[in-house]
């Protein structure tokens, strides 16, 4: 049973009939435990050492027959630095022989408060709010071994911006690590902020057939969601330049159904001119006080003007005079992904990519639908604490997403970051609506060393946008020495593994950490000469590569990354693409897009647990903290048991689960070489 279970309204039916169950002092349950662990080898039940267990017992099935289990229990969810949180108990399931044919789970929350933010850090899940009551989170798998337990977060405040914050900090000499939700009162109306929304589209040659099509209905949609009070023009660009009119429109009704005449009249043909179609569109620009939008669409590589992706860059700072967000998509395998992927940088935007076989109109639908009512502009954080020592520097750094950012409505902002100093503070929001600037502010609290990993998660988010971010500044800005090391440090600790360090995914290769060691460096070298696929800017590999990059720049949970694992053996993590062969019980194994193909790829021999990275290497599985070590060497350092012995079973009794958790991950035909507590261990 998850922690505070209430086992007094606890029932558990068997095809409707209520089947009694038993509850037994604490020695004799360990005894119980313990003999099921020896007798049937069950590691699932050695991962959950001091969990509730509850005992029943079901007839026997009869055979050809099957019989349905029913388990009701009331749990009391916990609140604590503002938000509620919810666990379901999952992730032994993965100890199945076989993957579960669907995974549907459906989460209901009512309160008399408003709901304001909702996240779950282990699952990509869809959430539905009918109003500001009422939230519906669900999650639905097929053919799946989930290898991590659900989880939800909730808060509720009766304030226009709601905000929650939690920290993790692992040790008192490291710096911690916070996420930060935020999410907006859905504004009335007559509330919501009036937009600036310029499409520039690419009719060049390449786009005759389907995708013009699919991109002129991608600019119907966003023109019947306009509202009134925005202002609008469309760019459309092949060897010239074109705009439905010579500067930005006001809608109304009767400039859509222009506009939609104008749309429907465009036709394919001709060169790819970005650099002039990018500073006409941005030079219509003139109004700072609203939010403003360049939906910048393009299939190719420039071919007519200016081609060199520095200059274009170059010229789409000198004309964005008004600080418009740049939202690019790449449609196929022709753009150069570099050159978008600095436009989103240096204009606070992003890059979506359309591979050939999608719809352009769905991607561009998605993006509009989030950007359509902003609530707040240029939106700032700030953390002011109560006691801090101005000579330790800055108590919070590398938040990401870094920079402003606009705040919709519907939308929940997840940001993270490290800070140095505990304690109480207060985190300020402010931002625009218009020529008027508003704050808000929120006590936080941010943890000392945390006593358990519950919120271990936190860390591992902030290291996958962390890896993205060291990606991003090594395609743009070229080679560093310093971001290689960090890049493949933070891969080693948490097993992320990308196309660059894929490497450690090699069962002949050691993981280590010590930054000062030979195979350090080797590895670090393996990094950079991997690296050097990122000069790739056009083509499959460089579509793949920028693709995967936005997926860590912008990772909100774990799922997808190998840590809610799809079936295993032939299927990938992303139906319908191969992938390397992995065992159905390869627990918490490890995902990367390979840099070439962008086919992801499951690994076994990396294996996340929790909070924590174990790798195979033969048949030992090793820790980051003991690959140093030499069994034969270091003999004297290690102490050696028998798995099932009772110095096992001592050392279990003395773990805390999440000790536990990495012994539940040996198999039987592996030894494991792990440190508790500072002392080596060798499980036979």
């Amino acid at each position: 049973l998850p922690p505070d279970a209430s086992l007094a309204r606890l029932a558990m039916y068997v095809d409707g009939k209520l089947m009694e169950g038993g509850m037994a002092e604490r020695d004799y349950a360990r005894q119980v435990y313990e003999t099921i662990i020896y007798t049937q080898r069950d590691p699932a039940l050695l991962e959950w050492m001091g969990q509730g267990l509850f005992q029943t017992s079901v007839f026997p099935v009869p055979p050809g027959q099957t019989r349905t289990v029913t388990l009701h229990y009331n749990p009391l969810l916990r609140k604590d630095q503002g938000a509620t949180d919810f666990l379901f108990p999952l992730s032994t399931a993965r100890y199945t022989s076989k993957p579960l044919e669907k995974l549907d789970i459906q989460v209901s929350i009512e309160s008399t408060v408003s709901i304001r933010n909702v996240y779950s850090p282990s699952h990509g899940v869809t959430i539905e709010r009918p109003d500001e009551d009422h939230a519906t989170v669900k999650f639905t798998g097929t053919n799946v071994i989930p290898s991590i337990d659900f989880r939800l977060f909730f808060d509720v405040n009766p304030e226009k911006l709601g905000t929650s914050l939690l920290s993790f900090r692992p040790t008192e000499k490291e710096d911690g690590y916070f996420l930060l939700l935020t999410t907006p009162q859905v504004p009335k109306k007559n509330e919501q902020l009036p937009k600036t929304v310029l499409f520039v589209v690419d009719k060049s040659g390449s786009m005759q057939g389907p995708k013009i099509e699919q991109a002129k209905s991608a600019m119907k949609f966003v023109l019947n969601n306009l509202k009134e009070g925005d202002t609008f023009n469309i760019v459309a660009y092949d060897t010239a330049i074109e705009t439905f009119k010579p500067e930005l429109e006001r809608f109304n009704d009767e400039t859509r159904k222009q506009a939609l005449g104008y749309v429907s009249g465009l036709y394919a043909g001709g060169g790819t001119n970005i650099h002039d179609a990018l500073k006409t569109a941005l030079g219509q620009i003139k109004d700072k006080s609203r939010p403003t939008f360049v939906l910048f669409l393009t299939d190719g590589l420039p071919t007519v003007g200016e081609r060199s992706e520095p200059k274009i860059a170059q010229a789409a700072r000198e004309a964005n005079q008004a600080g418009a967000r740049i939202l690019n998509f790449g449609v196929g395998y022709d753009v150069n992904s570099r050159l978008l992927d600095r436009l989103a940088r240096e204009h606070s935007g992003a890059s979506e990519y359309v591979k050939p076989e999608e719809d352009i109109e769905v991607h561009v639908s998605k993006v509009y639908s989030k950007i359509a009512a902003p609530v707040l502009s240029d939106v700032d954080v700030q953390f002011q604490f109560d006691k801090v020592a101005t000579e330790d520097g800055q108590p919070i750094n590398r938040v990401y997403p870094s920079g402003k950012f606009d705040l919709f409505a519907g939308e929940q902002v997840v940001l993270v970051g490290r800070y140095k100093h505990s304690g109480l503070a207060k985190v300020v929001v402010s931002g625009r609506i218009g020529d008027t600037t508003e704050k808000f502010d929120f006590p936080a609290e941010f943890s000392g060393v945390s006593a358990t990993s519950s919120y271990g998660f936190v860390e591992k988010l902030w290291a996958m946008r962390r890896i993205g971010e060291i990606i991003d500044e090594l395609d743009l800005n070229g080679r560093n020495e310093e971001l290689v090391k960090e890049l493949v440090a933070l891969s080693t600790k948490h097993g992320i593994l990308t196309p660059y360090t894929s490497f450690l995914a090699d069962e002949t290769s050691r993981p280590t950490l010590a930054m000062d060691s030979e195979e350090f460096r080797m590895n670090a070298g393996g990094a950079g000469r991997r690296l050097r696929e990122l000069d790739q800017a056009e083509g499959l590999g460089g579509f793949s590569q920028r693709s995967a990059k936005q997926e860590y720049k912008m990772k909100s949970n774990l799922d997808s990354f190998g840590y809610s694992q799809r079936s295993s053996g032939t299927e990938s993590a992303v139906p319908g693409k191969p992938a390397s062969a992995a065992p159905a019980a390869a627990f918490g194994s490890s995902a990367y897009s390979d840099a070439k193909s962008g086919e992801q790829v499951i690994t076994s021999s990396v294996r996340s647990i929790g909070n924590q990275t174990a790798y195979k290497r033969g048949q030992r599985i090793v820790t980051p903290d003991t690959a140093d070590l030499d069994v034969e060497k270091d003999k004297a350092k290690i102490i050696t048991l028998q798995r099932y012995s009772k110095e096992y079973f001592d050392l279990v009794a003395s773990n805390s689960p999440d000790d536990n958790q990495i012994i539940s991950q040996q198999q039987a035909d592996e030894e494991l070489l792990v440190n508790f507590r500072g002392q080596a261990y060798l499980i036979q």
